[in-house]
């Protein structure tokens, strides 16, 4: 998202350089299509809340659907449509749709953080609200 050449994690948590925490998805269409990969996607995330996730507010914590070419855009925008024409949601669906721009990765320290830190990960899953949302959501 934002203009700063590879800023670090502290500098893009401080809510002010226009970047997004996002993961980037390299994925064989063979193997899984992009319209699935929209589809879990949307069933991760609050795409109702403008301000961030759950319990990580702040403006890097919004969330987006970068897309790589005017293909994945169209499919990103019928995903949203779908989505919204679904009734899931009584509230409006903020996820933006944009362009990607360069991607920065996260200090090492960072990257799989779900695998290296699993207690803390997991107490997170569950204390933000986020399991209980998508359980609710999505019945899963």
């Amino acid at each position: 998202g934002g203009d700063i050449e590879n800023p670090s994690y502290e500098l893009v948590c401080t809510g002010t350089t226009g970047h997004y925490e996002v993961a980037e998805i390299t994925y064989d269409p063979k193997l899984i299509s992009y319209e699935r990969l929209l589809e879990i996607f949307w069933q991760n995330i609050d795409p109702t809340n403008p301000v961030g996730q759950f319990a990580d507010v702040g403006s890097h914590y919004r969330t987006a659907i970068f897309y790589s070419d005017p293909e994945q855009e169209q499919l990103a925008i019928a995903s949203k449509q779908r989505l919204i024409q679904s009734g899931k949601f009584d509230k409006d669906i903020v996820t933006d749709i944009l362009p990607a721009k360069p991607f920065f990765p996260a200090e090492e320290y960072h990257q799989g953080y779900y695998l290296k830190n699993r207690l803390h990960y997991n107490a997170y899953k569950h204390g933000s609200g986020r399991a209980a949302f998508i359980d609710r959501v999505w019945n899963k």
